[in-house]
């Protein structure tokens, strides 16, 4: 089964809260989002290979480490997922970008996947899967079906805020992703809005309702 982090640190916790007020505007709410994702990328890469290399201080030689290559992927679930991008390549710029559409079925309720634009070795790419909302988990089930559909096999998904049911379907149809979340919240009430959630992510980043 796929590891679910939720991150504690301070200052991701100070920002969750600036975002889930409904008086903090669509600038603001923008930059913390950008701000939170940077903030997660730092805990997200923790576990990056390295590998040691020979460099000339002013003083001397030494051997000092850099990342050993790992070739990474973003991939946002369009449109709210586009806001967490600019804060996860401050701090590893030369990741790829993807990106998946998912709308839902009217009908069926169900994600159907509208766009679809990877990198051409996604394959070879450790994925992180981004949006800012995991609630019923319904798009990032289908967004990691779509990436395993065409070849790729590791992948993680990272969200700022969950709940208990998405994390659970994401982890029943997909084992082998880990889970990283920023606030995993109470529930999801009969609208599938998570509680108390920060309503919809998507319109409170473009400005649109």
């Amino acid at each position: 089964m796929g590891k679910v982090h939720v991150f504690d640190h301070p200052l991701i916790q100070h920002k969750v809260t600036y975002i889930r007020d409904k008086s903090t505007g669509t600038k603001e709410f923008r930059e913390l989002v950008d701000e939170i994702a940077t903030l997660m990328a730092f805990e997200i890469t923790r576990d990056l290979p390295l590998e040691d290399i020979e460099v000339e201080t002013p003083v001397q030689m030494t051997t000092s480490k850099i990342l050993a290559g790992k070739k990474l992927g973003v991939v946002p679930i369009l449109r709210a997922g586009i806001g967490m991008v600019d804060g996860i390549l401050k701090l590893i710029p030369a990741a790829k970008v993807g990106h998946i559409g998912l709308y839902r079925d009217p009908e069926t309720l169900q994600p159907v996947e509208y766009y679809f634009k990877m990198p051409s070795d996604v394959q070879e790419r450790e994925l992180i899967v981004v949006d800012p909302m995991l609630a019923t988990g319904g798009s990032a089930i289908e967004a990691v079906n779509s990436l395993k559909k065409r070849g790729a096999v590791k992948i993680r998904f990272m969200c700022i805020i969950a709940a208990p049911e998405g994390v659970e379907a994401l982890q029943k149809a997909h084992p082998d992703v880990d889970i990283y979340i920023a606030a995993l919240d109470e529930k999801l009430n009969d609208h599938g809005y998570i509680v108390p959630g920060l309503g919809d992510a998507g319109d409170r980043l473009f400005g649109t309702k």
